[in-house]
């Protein structure tokens, strides 16, 4: 455990600083800390400075307070998510069980939402779609070793998508892509976006995570031969969970 950290990033006293250093290691993903005032008494600091402590530790992704209930250890595995240009073999745009395995993690993925809805307005700008067009939106959440770790929400416009059963059996994106094929409509190039913020009240929730850390968006294109996005994906994670890779050859 890295209260240790917290604690000297406070430019705390060295005294204090070692009667802290026992907690390091104390605690385990899933344990629940000491209250503040325990620490505090523990310790021999004032409750501010435990306080700012704790705070610390939230932001970085450590622990999860829940207001009335106390402060959770967080497990933080690692996931490396790789994006090579030009692809070797088919693309599909993304592989969650592929980056999940390769971790050491089992991948679980539960499809929460399939069904034609008015997208965000971002989200209808961005597919250069019509007043009132509908998409077809695919959410799901998936999770590594049961933890929840990534939220997914695909919109295709109805237009391409033809009806709500492109969606079922579920799939990954490389199944989709297919059926999208066999409608006429290929998918041959990807385009990402990445964007760090806070997450949402929904978000925090599935994720397991405080409203003062960061998520990344990672807006992902699938576009045809001329350029037209057929679908946008928005997959929202943790960034302490994951490194973002990218490689491409350099050009001649």
């Amino acid at each position: 455990m890295a209260l240790m950290a917290a604690f000297s990033a406070l430019s705390m006293s060295a005294s204090a600083t070692r009667r802290c250093s026992a907690i390091r290691g104390t605690y385990g993903p899933g344990a629940a800390l000491p209250s503040q005032p325990e620490l505090a008494r523990k310790y021999g600091l004032n409750q501010t400075s435990i306080n700012r402590a704790i705070g610390v530790l939230e932001s970085e992704g450590l622990i999860r307070t829940e207001r009335g209930v106390g402060s959770f250890v967080l497990d933080i595995p690692t996931v490396k998510r790789v994006r090579r240009i030009p692809s070797r073999g088919p693309g599909t745009g993304s592989s969650f069980a592929e980056e999940m395995k390769k971790a050491g993690l089992t991948p679980r993925t539960e499809l929460k939402q399939a069904e034609a809805i008015k997208p965000p307005a971002e989200v209808a700008e961005r597919l250069n779609l019509d007043e009132g067009e509908l998409t077809l939106i695919r959410k799901r959440h998936m999770f590594a070793d049961n933890r929840p770790v990534q939220i997914a929400a695909s919109y295709v416009p109805m237009s391409i998508a033809g009806d709500v059963s492109i969606a079922f059996p579920d799939t990954g994106p490389t199944g989709l892509y297919q059926r999208l094929a066999e409608r006429g409509h290929h998918v041959v190039r990807f385009a990402e976006e990445i964007e760090s913020r806070r997450p949402t009240e929904e978000e925090a929730d599935f994720l397991l995570i405080s409203s003062a850390q960061h998520v990344l968006e990672v807006t992902r294109f699938a576009l045809d031969r001329v350029g037209k996005p057929l679908e946008i994906v928005l997959n929202v994670f943790p960034s302490q969970l994951w490194k973002l890779t990218y490689e491409w050859t350099a050009e001649e």
